[in-house]
């Protein structure tokens, strides 16, 4: 009944009032509520939503970020100031935490945590109540959700922008991050390490032409590169398992993707094949938070594909590769030689999800815009 007597108030005279159990409702006002779902508000649910051109305009704005911050000494001039950013979490964070907290605080906004325990998120009321309520009263909504599907249900309803801080399918920031990270350490380097030249140069002239080898599971983070990476120009091979294979629409996008760049892109379960020629080598949890059941068949299953010093020799990776990780890190996944060696940049990439963060967060509540 309730929805049934919005509708009829949205139907009625601009002008018209609606009087119902002796209370007046203006028909303008609760035409406005029920649009609200159809505004054109900017959201980042994945990157295979945004063109070329607007991921390289949040990398840009990234690197520039952090030049200002970290080596300039220039405030943001507090563009946030007096508005809050929801930062809604129903699973544990360390690094998106931290990032998105820090970035909304030098923006001069205020970060509200949202924890599991602190919310009634999906649990005793719906996501559509939730998106609703919360979207009433921030100006913007960072969401670590379990299912993708929750994210999207945030998206329709809520009256201000969501960032997807992580869901089962999708991880865009963490991806924001890598490529930031891939950037300055291909792009042209500084003489001392107490300067930094990134932003100086386009990551459109250093990022395309490297090849990015996954060795791991088809999970979001997988997803997320396969929609990015070949979009950029940049050659991806994915060794995943049998049975562990990524989604196939996401596989569907990652090929229209290369078609379209020219890259190459290439799927196998051989670890030393995906690695051949490969400047960078990206590997993540196999066994996350509620796989720990799972951990004794995962452990079979992933065999072979911890990533070592031999793997990248005898796969014929190229003498200068990096090693990227999201973290946090089992050492399954890769060996101590390599996670803290000079090839892994996995620390300088958990940095720059503060940048990367904070770009899209200036991107979707300061400029409204990704463009």
């Amino acid at each position: 009944m309730p929805h049934l007597f919005l509708h009829r108030l949205a139907a009625t005279s601009a002008n018209q009032l609606v009087r119902r159990r002796g209370h007046v409702y203006n028909a303008i006002r609760y035409h406005h509520v029920l649009s609200t779902q159809r505004k054109n508000i900017p959201h980042l649910i994945t990157l295979a939503d945004l063109s070329q051109s607007q991921i390289y305009n949040l990398l840009r704005s990234a690197i520039q970020h952090k030049y200002n911050a970290k080596y300039a000494g220039k405030g943001s001039g507090e563009p946030l100031k007096g508005k809050t950013l929801a930062l809604t979490f129903s699973k544990r964070s360390t690094r998106t935490r931290v990032a998105t907290e820090s970035a909304t605080a030098y923006l001069g906004g205020t970060p509200m945590f949202l924890g599991s325990q602190d919310i009634q998120l999906g649990v005793n009321e719906s996501l559509l109540d939730t998106a609703k309520v919360i979207s009433s009263m921030a100006d913007g909504i960072m969401a670590r959700v379990g299912p993708h599907s929750d994210i999207e249900v945030l998206a329709k309803y809520s009256s201000v922008p969501i960032i997807n801080a992580l869901s089962d399918k999708y991880h865009p920031t963490q991806i924001l991050a890598d490529l930031m990270t891939m950037h300055e350490v291909f792009g042209p380097h500084p003489d001392t390490d107490s300067e930094y030249i990134s932003h100086l140069h386009h990551p459109k002239d250093f990022l395309p032409g490297l090849k990015v080898a996954w060795i791991g599971d088809g999970n979001n983070m997988l997803h997320s590169m396969l929609v990015t990476f070949p979009k950029l120009g940049i050659h991806f091979s994915a060794a995943t398992p049998q049975n562990y294979q990524p989604d196939a629409d996401v596989v569907e996008i990652a090929k229209k993707e290369a078609e379209n760049s020219g890259s190459e892109l290439s799927f196998t379960t051989a670890p030393k094949e995906a690695v051949k020629d490969a400047d960078v080598i990206v590997t993540d949890t196999w066994i996350s938070m509620g796989q720990e059941s799972e951990k004794l068949q995962r452990l079979k299953d992933f065999a072979g594909f911890q990533v070592t010093m031999s793997l990248a020799e005898q796969g014929g990776a190229k003498p200068d590769w990096k090693f990227m990780h999201c973290l946090p890190r089992k050492s399954e996944e890769v060996d101590d030689e390599v996670f803290y060696s000079p090839k892994s940049v996995v620390f300088e990439e958990a940095e720059n999800r503060k940048w990367t963060i904070l770009a899209v967060i200036d991107a979707l509540l300061v400029k409204k815009s990704f463009d």
